[in-house]
């Protein structure tokens, strides 16, 4: 197998959002936007308003609600949690290691981060 049959295997088990979908969950739903993108990224391309950042190497230990390390944002495995990257590659793989800690509802953003700010939605420089 390689990385684009793993990404399309992965991908069949996510309900993937497009960046308007993901801004009405957020909004309606209270779900949480995580930006996994690398500090240079964010730096160049600036942020989602609201959205927590977590670097994708602590990801699953800031995410898993029994975890120590866990983020206060992460209260249980019901609510939608939305992973982004920068064009929506990684955050497919991140997404579902977070459903296998029991984040069912995880998924993450079509076209990342690029596909976002794209759509007009709102980026803080």
């Amino acid at each position: 197998m390689d990385i684009d049959a793993l990404l399309e295997r992965e991908r069949a088990e996510l309900r993937r959002l497009t960046p308007g979908e993901a801004a009405r969950a957020v909004a309606e739903e209270d779900a949480l936007l995580v930006d996994i993108r690398y500090a240079a990224l964010r730096d160049r391309d600036g942020l989602i308003p609201g959205a927590l950042v977590v670097e994708r190497n602590e990801l699953e230990w800031r995410m898993d609600p029994q975890s120590a390390h866990r983020s206060p944002e992460t209260t249980d495995h019901e609510r939608l949690v939305i992973v982004l990257c920068n064009e929506g590659y990684a955050s497919s793989l991140a997404a579902r290691s977070l459903q296998a800690l029991g984040l069912h509802r995880a998924t993450d953003l079509i076209g990342g981060f690029q596909a976002w700010a794209a759509e007009g939605l709102p980026v803080t420089r």
